[in-house]
């Protein structure tokens, strides 16, 4: 089954003044119709891999067939990050409670040292990539990835993660990456955050 870009759940310029509407547009539409586009082109090859999700496909890249895997690693990896993305995301923003709160808490110190820290570790990926909050060995962990690396393919489910490729920022922020950083906790989605958070400590 092929994959489709899913729909955004809120308007395009609902994350303004944070994430203008035309990076929306172009980011959503243009840049993760692309991963779909080429993951698809890959499954074509290989019929056998269809049935597989995106995620299914990056918790066992080994096991995808050589001539499509990187192809895969990169698109699958595209597609699965931004869907992820677009879900915790909103207008709503705020700060996280119940148990995803204590455990920020009790791994961070506060929430304010949590946000710096991601900060910090993900302005310092080099070129594109994405920064990432995992739940490892019983504690939470902020890690980064190049490219569309996703940190499934390190056996570790994604919380929540944020997109440090240019065209994720560059309309607005220009080469301002920590600004960007900064100002995207104003859209985090922090009841979708908290569900995430659920399923990665199961």
């Amino acid at each position: 089954m092929a994959y489709e870009l899913p729909p955004l759940p809120y308007d395009y310029a609902a994350l303004e003044p944070h994430i203008d509407a035309e990076t929306m547009k172009l980011h959503h539409d243009k840049h993760h119709q692309t991963y779909i586009t080429n993951a698809n082109g890959a499954l074509e090859k290989h019929p056998e891999l269809a049935s597989k999700t995106a995620d299914e496909l990056l918790a066992d890249l080994n096991a995808i067939p050589e001539d499509v895997r990187t192809v895969l690693r990169n698109n699958a990896g595209g597609h699965s990050n931004h869907s992820m993305f677009w879900s915790i995301m909103g207008p709503a923003g705020g700060a996280p409670t119940g148990a995803l709160a204590d455990q920020i808490r009790a791994d961070f110190g506060d929430f304010e040292a949590f946000k710096k820290t991601f900060n910090e570790t993900t302005a310092k990926q080099f070129g594109s990539g994405w920064g990432w909050l995992v739940f490892k060995g019983g504690k939470l962990a902020i890690i980064t990835t190049p490219n569309q690396d996703s940190p499934l393919s390190q056996g570790l489910y994604p919380i929540l993660g944020n997109d440090v490729w240019e065209h994720a920022y560059y309309l607005k922020y220009q080469n301002r990456r920590p600004e960007y950083l900064a100002a995207w906790w104003n859209v985090v989605n922090w009841s979708e955050v908290a569900k995430r958070f659920e399923t990665a400590k199961k």
